[in-house]
């Protein structure tokens, strides 16, 4: 009876919370749909306006609630009233411009996008007031759970950190460290609404996860290595038992045409439409210490296939005379110059590796190319950490979204294995997208900490 009543709080809290994210969209494709009234109604010669009008005003519903899922702009109980205003404001922002694409396609005339930017500012104050109320909405609703962290030894604590950091979501009232025995734990955790899991070994998980279903309680597991690649895995239907199949990653051929297609069209536009800012920074560059303008450091792509990446060079030329590789620091690092800090908080350091994706060395969704010398260091703690070779690597991708600089390499490694399980046309026009949102996230550049050469493991 007690579940039963637990499910019925639980449903009735996420319908309401749906509600609140219905509302958002409404009012928005709503504001959408008066700008276009109030201005461009009826502002074409073409008898068949109206019937385009209507299809303008579904497609801006269907883009937008695809750009509100890509930027997570709905993510009340993880984020700040700000960090989802951004996110919905900058999905207004992509959805509004494609929409102009569109109208000028459909209609063949110059469409003014004043109004359509007007209209992104008044979208902005209801993103502030909705966002604000929704937030407290939310914490009412959910209240802080009384929780209990369950990890193996201080490495396992230490990717738990940010639990404490959500005090509306979680109130951490005890830490358990390496359990043993499962009817023990259990003991100890009877009463907690919450329980956030790491390292521990899988008798333990299995049982938890059991207890969780079974009792209502919220389970948050942070999963290794091995169930990522489970994730990927593929059930048999040949045997009467259950079986799955893990193997290498296997993209099929009509993916991998039209990935790469995609590659060669988006880059070599981008060259081309970039130029001007290309030259520009290139000649900054030159201009502060007369030293080289691209950067070259030998990095790995798919099957440990060497090549040389492209760069602006953000840093003094004698950054590495000691030999030593070293990821940076962040903005602290006294190697960067301060043309080198500019092109490295709005990504412009990155553009040069358009030629390498043009040349097929790279492409533009898949994980990050890492040095030799720092891979074989990650390897030597982290075997698995060769895995991430499956496929090429990419100029943005899974763990560059969701992760930042200094995101611990294993991490990213289950990241990128996320990406790998997964790979589609869809999904990487997702990240495509929703790597534009950290572009300007102060946060995904934090570097690591001093005197470190590698993030830690």
């Amino acid at each position: 009876m007690g579940n039963r009543n637990v499910k019925k709080r639980s449903m009735s809290k996420a319908i309401k919370i749906r509600g609140l994210k219905l509302l958002h969209l409404l009012v928005s494709v709503g504001l959408f749909i008066l700008c276009w009234k109030l201005y461009y109604y009826g502002r074409y010669t073409d008898a068949h306006h109206l019937k385009g009008d209507l299809i303008l005003y579904g497609l801006y519903a269907v883009v937008l609630f695809l750009m509100n899922r890509t930027y997570d702009a709905y993510s009340l109980g993880y984020r700040k009233a700000s960090d989802n205003t951004y996110s919905q404001t900058l999905a207004q922002i992509i959805t509004a411009g494609i929409i102009w694409v569109v109208s000028l396609l459909m209609y063949m005339k110059l469409t003014n996008p004043l109004p359509l930017l007007a209209l992104c500012g008044v979208q902005l104050l209801w993103n502030m007031a909705w966002s604000l109320t929704a937030k407290k909405a939310y914490n009412t609703l959910h209240m802080h759970k009384k929780t209990a962290v369950i990890y193996e030894d201080d490495e396992d604590l230490a990717r738990l950190e940010e639990v404490g950091q959500l005090k509306h979501k979680f109130n951490v009232q005890k830490y358990i460290k390496d359990p043993q025995d499962y009817k023990e734990l259990e003991k100890e955790i009877e009463g907690y609404e919450a329980v956030v899991v790491s390292g521990v070994n899988a008798t333990l998980r299995n049982g938890l996860a059991k207890y969780c279903i079974e009792t209502g309680v919220h389970g948050y597991f942070a999963p290794h290595v091995g169930d990522i690649i489970m994730q990927g895995s593929r059930h048999m239907r040949n045997f009467s038992v259950p079986i799955m199949s893990v193997r290498r990653a296997e993209p099929n051929p009509e993916y991998l045409f039209v990935k790469r297609a995609f590659d060669i069209l988006v880059s070599a536009l981008g060259l081309i439409i970039l130029s001007p800012f290309i030259g520009i920074t290139a000649l900054a560059v030159k201009l502060y210490d007369g030293g080289p303008v691209l950067y070259k450091q030998v990095r790995l792509t798919k099957d440990r296939e060497e090549f040389e990446i492209l760069k602006f060079r953000s840093m003094r030329v004698d950054a590495e005379e000691d030999g030593v590789a070293r990821l940076s620091t962040g903005e602290n690092d006294d190697r960067i110059t301060p043309i080198g800090k500019v092109i490295r908080a709005c990504r412009a350091d990155e553009l040069p590796q358009l030629w390498n994706i043009l040349m097929g060395q790279m492409t533009i969704v898949g994980p990050r190319p890492e040095r030799p010398e720092i891979a074989a260091q990650y390897e030597e703690e982290m075997p698995a950490f060769g895995l991430r070779l499956q496929v090429k690597a990419g100029l943005t991708g899974y763990a560059q979204v969701y992760g930042k600089y200094n995101t611990n390499p294993h991490d990213k490694l289950e990241m990128d294995l996320m990406y790998i399980n997964k790979m589609s046309v869809v999904e990487d026009l997702r990240l495509m997208f929703a790597t534009v949102r950290v572009l300007f996230m102060k946060e995904s550049t934090e570097g690591i900490e001093a005197g470190k050469t590698t993030a830690k493991v």
